[in-house]
């Protein structure tokens, strides 16, 4: 089995490229679909970040793993469509129909839709962070590496991504723990 260095000096080979794909189309998809919020940016996204990497592979240096690279180019890519969708202002607000009758998947639908949007809302410069780190669970420095910024700055945006969403997120935990109590008492 080849390794991945291999593989992106072996570009434009077909069977090269390919073998990329399957390695790493899961992985991108997973971060861009977390990053935006629906499938069909997400899928827009992973055909641009592999286009991009099959232009673009004599642009990586081999010092740094070519996941890393990948991540970079993921990110980056989701945040252009970010971008052009504000520029547009064309929010895609889908809602997902709830297939269980049962009262708490209905809340358990609730604190993810809110939790989904959230995070959609926090400020491009918090969202890679929040996502890679308390998601993916990646480190610090792997973030910040990643994202081309510093350890101190990725602490910073985490943390102010999470006061940001806690902020957010607690009138709606508070409703659903008041539909939570027995009627009757107080």
């Amino acid at each position: 089995m080849k390794s991945d260095s291999e593989l992106v000096r072996e570009l434009p080979k077909q069977e090269a490229f390919e073998e990329l794909v399957e390695r790493y189309s899961r992985k991108a998809y997973s971060l861009a679909f977390r990053l935006l919020g629906n499938q069909e940016d997400a899928e827009e996204a992973l055909q641009d970040v592999f286009t991009q990497v099959f232009r673009k592979a004599q642009n990586f240096e081999g010092k740094s793993q070519f996941s890393s690279w990948l991540y970079r180019v993921t990110v980056n890519a989701c945040l252009m469509k970010i971008r052009k969708r504000k520029e547009e202002k064309e929010l895609d607000e889908d809602a997902h129909p709830i297939t269980t009758g049962a009262y708490e998947a209905t809340l358990v639908y609730q604190l993810r839709s809110a939790l989904s949007e959230a995070i959609k809302k926090l400020p491009d410069d918090y969202r890679p962070v929040f996502v890679m780190r308390d998601i993916d669970g990646m480190s610090t420095s792997e973030v910040g590496s990643m994202l081309g910024i510093s350890v101190p700055a990725v602490k910073s945006r985490l943390h102010r991504s999470r006061a940001i969403l806690r902020e957010s997120l607690l009138p709606i935990y508070r409703d659903i723990v008041e539909d939570l109590r027995p009627t009757g008492t107080e």
